[in-house]
């Protein structure tokens, strides 16, 4: 059985304002209607022995991987385990916490299929066909990556250098190569033996262990460790915290494949791109006459070479050329395209000044739905709150501020003190301060529901929780995820 191991741990800091590391770009709408993460998912339709995949994320990301795992629901695809890391520590770890939890659940063959789910290929059924090569020519000990035939000399990517044939398909790994500069870039090009490094690889789960043991021992371990004493929590299979943060931050590329001997590599030719820059995102995209590549509500005029993403007002453009261009709900970015590779420290300067914008986004993910920031003034903040079917907010009250909710899609189930109300579209409710409330969907679409609060203070922690179905802890730290909603 094939298992994808799908990592969605990511921050994608260069795609900023749109990628944040609240909700980094696996999870967002960048080259068409889909996430990232769900086209990842499409990628693997068809196969016939897939088995339900393990998605690796961050503790940050619980909420929103689980959604948008619910949200797929393609072909059985969305019933897959989802493992958090407690902090991050890079792809070797996280790899051998989803093995460790593949040999629990299908035994040491189990087949893995490592996949970054922030990556786009064009030709699906071409990425099928390297997979079958893959899983048909790698033995029981061998390791196999895909190796992207490039099309330009890219000083962005790693490379790895081909060397002799291993069977008809694959070829054994001879050398790595970081990421060069231009005349390196475009000798590998000439020399016709280079692949790039694509970062998605194939083996068998008791294979990678076993040399994982061997070449990064601390690591096995700690992971051992971490999964062993892990805890089960709604879809969320929680790694343990201490062992897990002991795990040295490795790549599996220098902790394993550049170690061993056992590593082949299989030809991909499907139009990848790891989307590490918004020109990235273009080039993945169709472009117009003029070089333009335009997402959203756009209307451009006499603009040349330029990528204008909107995700909500009309961008206009007049005259520009090879500018980016990128609005979200509360950031813009203007930047000259020569100069995305410093993206990534713009967002890191601002992060230590202190600007929020940085890595967060207005739309907060809970167990039970999102909600967002309308506007905000003094003593006043207007919220757009959506519950999926079935979803149900903790019983609370707070100290500081009243409610006014106003339903305009579906059916809400209000419990206010000790009386229980149904409001369907453009009814409305108020719920007094102090007043132990809670806010349910009993009905089969989703809640939109608009919360008006007035108070002398808003923020998220003037929660006092008394129940909870997610059982999210009763706390009242201003930093936990337990006091929010």
């Amino acid at each position: 059985m094939l298992i994808p191991v799908m990592l969605a741990g990511g921050a994608g800091s260069r795609l900023w304002p749109a990628s944040r590391q609240s909700r980094p770009k696996q999870f967002l709408s960048l080259i068409g209607d889909q996430s990232l993460l769900e086209d990842t998912l499409d990628r693997l339709a068809g196969i016939d022995d897939l088995g339900a995949p393990l998605l690796v994320g961050s503790e940050e990301h619980r909420f929103v991987l689980a959604e948008q795992m619910r949200a797929a629901g393609r072909d059985g695809l969305s019933g897959g385990r989802i493992l958090l890391e407690p902090a991050p520590r890079n792809t070797a770890a996280a790899v051998a916490a989803a093995a460790f939890q593949a040999v629990a659940e299908h035994g040491p063959a189990a087949e893995l299929l490592v996949l970054p789910t922030d990556h786009a290929v064009a030709d699906t059924s071409e990425f099928q066909r390297a997979l079958a090569r893959a899983r048909a020519g790698t033995p029981r000990d061998g390791l196999t990556l895909f190796g992207v035939v490039p099309d330009r000399p890219e000083t962005g990517y790693g490379y790895i250098r081909a060397g002799a044939p291993a069977g008809d398909d694959l070829r054994h790994v001879d050398t790595f190569r970081e990421k060069p500069d231009a005349a390196t870039a475009a000798s590998y090009i000439a020399a016709g033996d280079h692949f790039w490094n694509s970062g998605i690889f194939y083996f068998r789960a008791d294979t990678y262990l076993a040399l994982l043991a061997e070449h990064a021992p601390d690591i096995h371990d700690a992971v051992q460790r971490a999964h062993a004493n892990a805890t089960v929590d709604i879809d969320f299979l929680r790694l343990d915290t201490a062992a897990f943060e002991s795990a040295r931050s490795d790549s599996i590329d220098y902790a394993v494949i550049e170690k061993t001997d056992r590593a082949l590599m299989v030809a991909l030719d499907a139009g990848w791109s790891d989307l590490g820059s918004w020109s990235s995102v273009a080039r993945a995209g169709a472009a117009d006459a003029r070089g333009n590549s335009v997402h959203g509500d756009v209307w451009l005029a006499e603009a040349d070479n330029c990528v204008v993403h909107s995700e909500g007002r009309l961008i206009a453009a007049l005259g520009t050329r090879d500018q980016i261009i990128v609005e979200t709900a509360d950031a813009l970015l203007v930047a000259d395209r020569s100069r995305e590779q410093d993206i990534k420290q713009l967002v890191a300067d601002m992060a230590k000044a202190g600007r929020p914008e940085a890595t967060e986004h207005r739309k907060a993910y809970r167990p039970w739905g999102s909600y967002q920031q309308i506007a905000a003034g003094p003593r006043f903040q207007v919220k757009h709150i959506r519950v999926t079917p079935g979803g149900r907010l903790s019983l609370q009250s707070h100290h500081h501020r009243a409610e006014h909710w106003i339903v305009v899609r579906g059916t809400a189930k209000v419990t206010c003190d000790e009386h229980e109300m149904l409001l369907t579209e453009n009814q409305s409710t108020y719920i007094p301060l102090g007043a132990v409330h809670r806010l349910e969907n009993p009905g089969k679409v989703e809640l939109d529901l608009i919360e008006v609060q007035s108070g002398s203070y808003l923020g998220e922690d003037d929660i006092v929780r008394y129940d909870d179905v997610y059982g999210r802890a009763e706390a009242t730290d201003p930093d936990s995820d337990a006091t929010r909603l």
